[in-house]
């Protein structure tokens, strides 16, 4: 028989289940509702008060929140500056792996190619040898000197044959990597400001390794092959240029500034977006803390368009006698890949912070969403039996809020102070604390279902008499 409003009989487990879900939901929705209500409208009963009272409190978390968008984008360029910039070890790692890019490397063999062939003139003197000949030895026809450009050719083919070979060897490997190191502080010495002895800066921004000790390792190893023009090479100190643009003397004070703020920023931004969270009204917080990661979302997705316009800025200007495009394109993105992982992990935290923040407000949809995983809660914690929570699982239950605290500041503080956090890093670090989350209600789970429903109120009433 079915029961109805006004019979006595008692309603089944899977009906009291229902009831026990709809009495939850009704008393989150109430206490939302009352969080919506600002006590202006209680206290003065006037709503126009009550209106601009919100629409106060909604300007300046919207102003925050600009803000936070501001502080996030220079907290994450500040950061590739501290870490990427202007740390040598980190700067010649990623350049220590350019030593074997193709395209680098062929860039390297044709510029110490030209300088050696341009130094040596090998024309000029092939063709003055031939007139020797041909003035030491009657029977040598003239047209013997016709052959110059040829042998000029054949010796120009073997210089860059022994060139390219010594480029793709360790020992030019060993030498590329204490180039850059050198190299290194001329560029932080640019971006900064602080000049270092032995170190010249270029006042249009160049920043360049030397060629001379290749050359020298290429003179030795032509004389092993017998190349005898080799011994005539002079001292050749040229450079090959990594960066060029006068932008990196312009940017010193703001290069030192961010170097200066990277351990400030980060901490700055967190301080803003709580403040920005706790100006919403009230009843809308949550929906703030949604608004927030949506604007650092925003941030990111205008520094990924600054990169890839300053990029295509960078490769227009690069002057094509001193770096060829396709070479300037890899030394530039190869600098940029720590900025765009760092930037690509900001925004999926930035992205998880948005859903926490809309699946906890009190939407229709993110209302079922709830109400569809505390089912799921409740069929795998709910006791069959009707026994009494265990301890740890009460104790869990009255500590469940700073439990929650607790592990997504813990979250946060890791995500804050590692080094390099890739995208990852977030991810782990993302899915580590909402694993944690998910332990601390299927923990609490039968003690809140108790604490919720009349029967365990009243039991739980009964226990404290």
């Amino acid at each position: 028989m079915n029961s109805s409003p006004g019979s006595d009989e008692p309603l089944d487990a899977t009906e009291r289940e229902e009831l026990q879900c709809l009495r939850r939901e009704l008393a989150a929705l109430r206490a939302e509702r009352r969080e919506e209500e600002p006590p202006a409208a209680a206290s003065s009963g006037g709503p126009a008060r009550a209106s601009g009272h919100r629409m106060l409190r909604w300007t300046g978390s919207a102003v925050l929140l600009v803000l936070v968008a501001v502080l996030s984008f220079s907290a994450v360029l500040a950061r590739y500056t501290h870490n990427e910039l202007l740390d040598t070890d980190r700067y010649v790692q990623k350049m220590a792996a350019l030593g074997s890019n193709p395209v680098l490397q062929a860039e390297l063999t044709d510029q110490i190619t030209d300088e050696i062939v341009t130094r040596l003139d090998i024309e000029a003197v092939t063709t003055d040898a031939l007139l020797s000949i041909i003035d030491n030895a009657p029977r040598v026809p003239p047209a013997v000197v016709g052959l110059a450009p040829v042998i000029a050719d054949q010796a120009e083919s073997f210089v860059h044959r022994t060139v390219e070979s010594f480029v793709s060897s360790d020992q030019f490997e060993a030498l590329w990597i204490q180039a850059n190191r050198q190299a290194h502080q001329a560029l932080v010495a640019v971006l900064t400001g602080e000049t270092r002895p032995a170190v010249q800066i270029s006042d249009q921004g160049t920043v360049s390794i030397s060629l001379a000790p290749i050359i020298d390792r290429v003179r030795a190893a032509l004389i092993d092959r017998g190349f005898a023009f080799a011994d005539k090479i002079p001292t050749i100190d040229d450079s090959f240029v990594l960066f060029e643009s006068p932008e990196l003397v312009k940017a010193q004070r703001v290069t030192s500034a961010m170097e200066k703020a990277s351990g400030v920023l980060p901490w700055l931004a967190l301080l803003v977006a709580a403040g920005a969270v706790w100006a919403a009204p009230r009843g809308a917080r949550r929906r703030a803390i949604s608004l927030v990661g949506v604007s650092i979302a925003v941030a990111m997705a205008l520094l990924a368009m600054t990169i890839t316009l300053g990029r295509s800025l960078y490769l227009g200007a690069v002057p094509a006698e001193a770096l060829s495009s396709q070479a300037a394109a890899v030394l530039i993105d190869t600098m940029l890949v720590p900025l765009r992982t760092i930037l690509r992990a900001v925004f999926a935290l930035a992205v998880v912070i948005a859903l926490v923040g809309y699946l906890t407000g009190s939407s229709r949809s993110a209302v079922a969403v709830r109400g569809a995983c505390r089912k799921a809660l409740d069929a795998m914690r709910v006791p069959k039996d009707g026994r009494a929570p265990y301890p740890i699982e009460s104790a869990v239950a009255q500590f469940r809020i700073p439990l929650r605290v607790v592990i997504v500041a813990i979250a946060v503080t890791t995500l804050v102070f590692w080094p390099y956090p890739s995208g990852a890093v977030v991810v782990v670090t993302v899915f580590a604390a909402l694993v944690a989350l998910l332990v601390v209600e299927l923990v609490a789970r039968p003690a809140l279902v108790e604490r919720d429903s009349p029967v365990g109120a009243a039991a739980v009433v009964t226990r404290k008499e």
